[in-house]
């Protein structure tokens, strides 16, 4: 499979705590990769030094382009996108002003419409005119993946979609995600929820103390008990 993403020897610093410790992964095109582990193991501050918000040093190639140190908007333009854990919406906006911020090139055809969106979400199509500030929690999550969608990414890093939303919601990103990735467009996710990551994932990745510990198909985790009891069970 060709690698969308290669990340190599990858390693970030806040101040002299040096959090990332020799990052190793790949993406493939239209691959769905889960990045798991506990808090603090380094997994956002990992998509953050691929974005460019965190200074990295080591190697990160996207589309066979080494981009490390390169800045965000210089990497989202090259079709990079990144739906971050905080939500990161306009509130005086309406849902559909929102989404229509997300287009970075209104003359480029996209594989994504602003119908697409209400489509998959019916929740947004009741909701296009209502401020992004007067969403819901879920609403809001599911307004910045759409946004971020709407740029055309072909690769897209999520950190944490389904925290803190309702069962239903969770199931509707979780059939957004796939969907995603049948339309070609590859995807890095940094989730929580186990039982999500290993029903959509192709391959994952276990971080802990700031490296990768785990490497393998959700059928390989699911079959080691003691990798999961180590690294991921509370």
């Amino acid at each position: 499979m060709t690698a969308m993403l290669e990340v190599r020897d990858l390693h970030a610093y806040y101040g002299k705590s040096h959090i990332l410790q020799g990052v190793n992964f790949t993406v493939g095109n239209g691959e769905i990769v889960g990045l798991l582990g506990r808090n603090g193991v380094g997994r956002t501050t990992t998509i953050k030094a691929i974005i460019g918000e965190v200074t990295p040093q080591g190697s990160i190639t996207f589309k066979g382009r080494e981009i490390a140190g390169m800045k965000s908007h210089e990497i989202a333009r090259l079709g990079l996108g990144h739906v971050p854990e905080n939500r990161d919406i306009f509130p005086t906006l309406t849902t559909r002003e929102n989404l229509l911020l997300g287009i970075k090139d209104p003359k480029a055809k996209s594989r994504w419409t602003i119908e697409d969106m209400f489509e998959l979400f019916p929740n947004l199509r009741q909701r296009a005119d209502i401020a992004g500030g007067a969403l819901s929690g879920g609403e809001q999550q599911m307004l910045t993946m759409c946004r971020t969608l709407m740029g055309d990414p072909e690769l897209i890093m999520i950190d944490e979609p389904t925290e803190g939303l309702a069962p239903m919601l969770t199931t509707q990103v979780a059939e957004l995600l796939e969907e995603i990735a049948k339309r070609g467009v590859s995807i890095l996710l940094v989730e929580q929820k186990l039982t999500i990551a290993l029903n959509i994932s192709h391959r994952l990745y276990i971080m802990g103390h700031g490296s990768i510990v785990f490497e393998g198909t959700p059928k390989d985790l699911s079959a080691n008990k003691k990798i999961r009891k180590e690294w991921l069970e509370v």
